[in-house]
């Protein structure tokens, strides 16, 4: 992209143990798909016990179904932290009590008067929406594999992970103001451009990496971590080696240690490359 920053990199050797990379605008390309050069880099960090996790705003099964028999020897760090996994067992999961949930879902059939949002609700087996018309339902396909249609969502009989809400304008600017007042309880994060996740306190993709790092007995200058966006604030700065994309949310961008080059140019590859070799 047109003054974007220049990619940077550490100095000598990086002992690497753990690789934690976003999703949407850093791993995955324009296309929205893995690039082919980082299959054969997975393979190379299987064989050197490198533990890859995929971090992510997506749902566990959607994340799974995107690594295929490779997300066995995996961890993950699905809905922005609440769901945690290594190796296909769950390890730990967070979530919303039901009055917050019907709260939420309320504040947005309320908002909707006046924006086009919708709003999906994570829950530990599936996600679920209320809204089931094309333009929406296009958009949650992308990030749900396990999704069902409900008449009410303040109903639904899950643990709730977290609330997505979809804003079709500007997220940052347009619905995240309007969800202000659950910041003194609740999480109030603004994910992507058009989506804002509300959940817990103190749950995101940086406690994720460190729940998993101590599980394994791995350092912290032993990760390496990926992000574009404002959800991967907390998973760069959990990490020892951090390289926001040069693509990225200029907050992140000066949260990171490093710049890589952006998605569309394969920036998480090309540094993997130079730090395995």
């Amino acid at each position: 992209m047109s003054g974007a920053p220049s990619p940077t990199m550490p100095e000598g050797t990086v002992d690497v143990r753990l690789v934690s990379v976003d999703m949407d605008g850093t791993l995955l390309d324009g296309d929205g798909a893995v690039p082919a050069g980082f299959w054969p880099l997975l393979d190379v960090m299987a064989e050197r016990g490198v533990v890859v996790v995929p971090a992510s705003g997506r749902q566990y099964a959607t994340l799974r179904s995107l690594f295929g028999p490779a997300a066995e020897a995996m961890g993950f760090i699905a809905e922005n932290g609440t769901l945690v996994a290594y190796r296909g067992e769950v390890l730990a999961t967070d979530t919303v009590s039901p009055e917050v949930v019907r709260d939420i879902v309320e504040a947005v059939r309320e908002l909707s008067t006046s924006r086009n949002l919708g709003v999906v609700v994570c829950g530990v087996r599936s996600a679920y929406i209320e809204r089931t018309d094309v333009p929406f339902r296009s958009e949650v396909d992308i990030y749900y594999k396990e999704l069902a249609e409900v008449d009410d969502l303040s109903a639904v009989d899950d643990g709730v992970l977290k609330l997505a809400i979809f804003d079709f304008d500007d997220a940052e600017h347009g619905a995240a103001p309007h969800f202000a007042r659950f910041r003194d309880t609740h999480q109030v994060v603004v994910s992507g451009r058009h989506w804002i996740d509300v959940m817990n306190l103190g749950v995101h993709k940086g406690s994720g990496l460190e729940r998993l790092r101590e599980l394994l007995g791995i350092e912290r200058d032993q990760c390496v971590a990926f992000g574009d966006y404002l959800n991967d604030l907390e998973l760069v700065k959990a990490a020892g080696h951090s390289f926001a994309m040069a693509n990225g949310h200029p907050d992140v961008l000066a949260a990171a240690r490093y710049v890589a080059p952006s998605n569309t140019e394969n920036g998480v590859v090309s540094v993997l490359e130079r730090l395995l070799t």
